[in-house]
């Protein structure tokens, strides 16, 4: 580089900046001037930016953010994205879409809908969708890295088992070998086709004898499939559904529920005690997780921090 360029670049770069806290975009056919507030490593973060994030942490969470917070909040996320790359990490459209799909169906939502009433209170849906990337990239790069400092112990465990009241610490868990039992039902059926295939469903539950003497008998019912048995966990169940496996009795049936195949029901075969994986453990397991990832995700994201350039846009 010769003494006049080197003479020259520093103006230059000053003016590229100037030129650069004034971003363009065409909203609806216009074009509308968006304020840059800060730079992360050249990246800008508009007002807009800050405008709809804040819009949407007021919606979503009961405690207010300052106007800095959301501006961290969003740095964090620029940085997050950026070393992700850095390692090859990064959410396809595809990826991020389907957890946007999965949040509005934990709310009985579509995407669509979930989508519109976030335009009812203001809110892009993109400005979820950055969260969800951010977050996605995050999981996979932190626990990835730093995969061997986040094994966890027995004893670390039993430690937080412990401290837990003794009904918890003591409790045990069990393995359910269900069978599923299948009353078909056409799909389109009318609602009495439904309630005539509920009423033979509890009919066989009041005869049911047991999977050993039952089942054989069932396999011969007209359009009922008896399904391939399946185990589950105590510890993978939620509450209700350990109580309501824990209520029937050894050898008899859940009380039948509508699917979109038919009437479905459980046969309970076999309810077998164990102590090394209880829901307890199970929790405390998570517990510990999630604190390790937050340390290693708060001492990862200051190194970032230090090592990064964070300019004001103006």
């Amino acid at each position: 580089m010769t003494a006049a360029n080197q003479t020259k670049s520093p103006s230059a770069a000053r003016w590229v900046r100037i030129f650069a806290t004034l971003l363009v975009v065409t909203v609806g056919g216009s074009a509308v001037a968006q304020q840059v507030v800060v730079f992360v490593n050249g990246d800008p973060i508009t007002a807009i930016d800050v405008e709809q994030r804040s819009k949407f942490i007021a919606l979503t969470s009961p405690k207010p953010a300052t106007r800095q917070e959301v501006i961290d909040q969003l740095i964090d996320e620029k940085l997050k994205i950026r070393e992700g790359k850095r390692w090859g990490i990064e959410a396809s459209d595809a990826e991020v879409n389907a957890n946007f799909a999965a949040m509005a169906g934990r709310m009985n939502q579509t995407s669509d809908q979930l989508t519109q009433n976030l335009a009812q209170k203001g809110v892009h849906s993109s400005t979820l969708k950055a969260r969800i990337r951010a977050d996605f990239v995050w999981q996979q790069l932190v626990r990835g890295r730093y995969q061997s400092r986040m094994q966890l112990s027995d004893k670390e465990v039993v430690s937080l088992l412990e401290s837990k009241k003794l009904e918890e610490r003591d409790a045990v868990g069990h393995d359910y070998t269900l069978r599923p039992i299948l009353f078909l039902v056409t799909p389109g059926a009318p609602a009495a086709t439904y309630d005539n295939r509920r009423r033979e469903a509890e009919a066989l539950r009041k005869t049911f004898k047991g999977c050993t003497e039952s089942l054989p008998a069932v396999r011969t019912l007209r359009d009922v499939a008896v399904r391939d048995q399946v185990i589950r966990s105590s510890a993978d169940l939620p509450e209700t559904l350990r109580k309501l496996l824990d209520s029937i009795p050894l050898g008899q049936l859940t009380a039948p529920e509508v699917t979109k195949h038919g009437i479905e029901m459980f046969a309970v075969c076999a309810k077998n005690e164990t102590k090394t994986d209880t829901p307890g453990r199970r929790a405390a397991r998570e517990t510990l997780m999630t604190q390790r990832f937050e340390t290693e995700s708060k001492q990862y994201l200051r190194r970032l921090r230090r090592d990064a350039l964070i300019e004001p846009g103006k």
